[in-house]
């Protein structure tokens, strides 16, 4: 018997189970017997502390509403580790005269694991497909939390500004704000190596501010962490007017928090780190991370770019600089390395420099056609939806809410909306079959689909434009104003 459930419990099969509103198992099969255990288990090999979860997983599903991906670990009497299992929680909603109800809860899984009997590649295969799947449905989940965070954050921005004496609360806000983008854009490389593409859009850059925030992100590591232990890091910037260039923010952010931690390890006596910009030779954008730290020898000089290669033992992976040398490439740029052992290192850094007219342009075109909309949201999740409208309405538009397709479709009929925001992923009807709908009776009105989804899609008949979270006010304001400008033309003549 312990061998069959053992099998069973291996095996990729989809484990499925019907739930009654008041949460009572009411029927299972064979597969959800063998993770699960009995009627009478029910969700007994669970951890204690996910079992409350659980159940308002099965509440919130009774009340309508719709929970995927979500994954727990099942404590299996046949396995000295835990089982990983993914499931969905589904409402079955019947219609009953004018209103709707839940009449049972559909309960559906898969065990993400592999029969002990398969050959290496297919359990490392196996592995990364079901991890894959996992993660693209947690992605959705962290960037519209993601997007909350971004969207108060701002709005605290914005408060702090009109109070003078919230100078101390800004910069907590600035750092709190480059942390989100930064986890937004490693979210946006997970969902680019999942479907193996990669995002050649970049955007102008000023690379002074990336500095700074790079220093503040590291004050901990040189500033406050080496004076406990009785060591002394200054670091000093010194900063010559360069021009703007194309890039990636959070990348970029990377390769000069990397070059200051790896200064920082060179100074375990202490000492100062000093970064400069300057304008090289042919116009080159140039920034150089100095220290006057240990130094390295000529062999290690040579290496130090190269993958897995590392002076620092187990606590170092040899992928930091390599990384770097990679995003620097990626950036058209070049860096190099002047070291002498016992008398510090130097990383310089050169970029090819963005057009100016470029930003010029964008700041100019912004500023001349800022106008003001009526704007329909639509969320499923209470915390986005608000934040977003909460952000619109501070730059001037007038903003309704709505928390389901059907009830975004009697808003649309019952009053006008210039341009309409709606998630992807909602429960009753997707952002996509709302935008199908709405389209019957406003076949000219701007539809924004906004999705944190790994596989978002394109515009279609539909659909006017795809964005995809976590957005900020400046993104959707840019949004609004390009899809008002031909209804405004169209109006003017």
């Amino acid at each position: 018997m312990e061998a069959a459930e053992t099998s069973l419990a291996l095996e990729p099969e989809l484990i499925v189970a019907t739930f009654l509103p008041s949460t009572e198992l009411s029927s299972h099969n064979p597969a959800w017997e063998s993770v699960f255990g009995g009627a009478q288990q029910v969700w007994d090999r669970l951890p204690v502390q996910d079992r409350p979860l659980i159940r308002s997983y099965l509440t919130g599903a009774a009340a309508g509403k719709m929970a995927t991906n979500r994954l727990f670990m099942v404590k299996h009497p046949a396995r000295d580790q835990p089982l990983p299992v993914l499931l969905h929680f589904l409402p079955v909603v019947l219609p009953r005269g004018e209103s709707a109800s839940t009449a049972a809860v559909i309960v559906t899984g898969e065990v993400l694991a592999e029969p002990t009997s398969w050959m290496l590649s297919q359990t490392e295969r196996h592995r990364m497909e079901t991890l894959g799947r996992m993660t693209m449905g947690i992605i959705h989940d962290f960037n519209n939390l993601l997007s909350a965070i971004l969207g108060h954050t701002e709005l605290l921005k914005r408060i702090a500004a009109e109070e003078p004496h919230f100078e101390v609360a800004r910069e907590h806000l600035a750092t709190m704000e480059t942390a989100s983008l930064d986890g937004a854009a490693l979210v946006r490389k997970i969902q680019q190596y999942l479907r193996q593409e990669r995002d050649r859009e970049f955007e102008v850059v000023d690379l002074r501010r990336i500095i700074e925030d790079s220093v503040a992100l590291t004050r901990p590591y040189w500033y406050n962490e080496p004076r406990r232990q009785g060591i002394q890091i200054d670091t000093v910037t010194e900063f010559e007017d360069i021009p703007s260039i194309l890039g990636a923010p959070s990348e970029l952010r990377d390769v000069f928090v990397n070059l200051i931690l790896n200064a920082v390890q060179a100074l375990p006596q202490g000492g100062h780190i000093a970064i400069r910009t300057a304008v090289g030779a042919e116009g080159l954008v140039r920034v150089e991370f100095s220290d006057n730290g240990t130094g390295m020898t000529d062999r290690v000089r040579a290496r130090i770019f190269e993958p897995m290669f590392t002076t620092k033992g187990k606590r170092g992976t040899g992928m930091g600089l390599a990384v770097c040398y990679s995003t620097v490439q990626e950036h058209d740029g070049d860096i190099t390395v002047d070291t002498s052992l016992g008398f510090g290192t130097t990383f310089t850094l050169t970029f090819p420099p963005a057009a100016a007219r470029l930003s010029e342009t964008a700041s100019t075109k912004e500023d001349m056609r800022r106008r003001s909309a009526r704007i329909l949201v639509v969320d499923d999740e209470p915390m986005v939806r608000n934040v977003i409208a909460k952000l619109m309405s501070r730059r001037g538009h007038e903003v309704v809410e709505a928390g389901s397709g059907p009830e975004a479709i009697q808003r649309c009929k019952d009053r006008h909306f210039d341009i309409v925001f709606t998630d992807q992923g909602m429960p009753d009807m997707s952002g996509r079959e709302l935008a199908s709908n709405i389209r019957k009776f406003l076949p000219d009105t701007p539809i924004v689909l906004l999705t944190g989804d790994t596989d978002a899609g394109e515009p279609d008949r539909s659909v006017t434009l795809v964005l995809t979270k976590p957005c900020r006010s400046e993104a959707l304001e840019a949004a609004v104003q390009d899809l008002l400008m031909p209804s405004t033309a169209e109006g003017a003549g």
